[in-house]
């Protein structure tokens, strides 16, 4: 298992008002460093926005205990989806997502050097993440949770260990109730 996040750079949108036209964003290299050096970060990733359980209960549900996981002293929650920034932002501004910060990894360059990159050709996915979520300290990998049954074309989408409540469990280090029921519900 590594021990630290891998070194890459995301490529990310930020708004930025100083950009003129109806459309102020622009583009922002983020490096590993910068979201993850001096600060505690909890990471969840998932197979993809938009999809039935990220959308329904894994996102919303992060979003919705996020005052939780500050008072257990994290600074920050990341979701990341082997998605282009475009994707992300359109998902979290279709959930309501406000306090998650949603990474894109686009080229699935992060996901793949931590050994969760999979293959879901079975659903016309192509390589996405495996779904997993872990506390960084200082770039330091403290726990993972990975999901069951990791590997190429899994007929199902286990989601078991990777949920909100499994993780605030473990910072308060208290048994896990198992996974809330989703938040949202889910059309398509």
């Amino acid at each position: 298992m590594l021990e630290r996040v891998p070194n890459v750079t995301f490529k990310t949108r930020v708004r930025d008002e100083s950009v003129d036209g109806p459309n102020p964003f622009r583009w922002e290299d983020k490096t590993t460093d910068d979201i993850f050096a001096g600060k505690k970060v909890v990471v969840f990733s998932l197979p993809g926005a938009f999809t039935p359980t990220c959308s329904s209960n894994h996102l919303p549900r992060y979003e919705e205990l996020y005052a939780d996981f500050q008072a257990q002293g994290v600074d920050e929650i990341v979701c990341v989806s082997v998605n282009d920034a475009f994707v992300m932002f359109q998902w979290g501004k279709s959930i309501g997502n406000e306090k998650i910060f949603l990474l894109p990894d686009g080229n699935g360059e992060f996901t793949r050097k931590m050994g969760m990159l999979v293959d879901k050709s079975n659903l016309g996915f192509g390589m996405r993440s495996w779904r997993y979520s872990m506390v960084v300290d200082d770039g330091v990998i403290e726990k993972m949770f990975v999901e069951a049954d990791f590997g190429d074309n899994c007929p199902t989408d286990p989601f078991e260990v990777s949920d909100a409540d499994t993780m605030l469990a473990y910072l308060k280090g208290s048994d896990a109730p198992g996974v809330s029921e989703p938040r949202k519900a889910f059309e398509g």
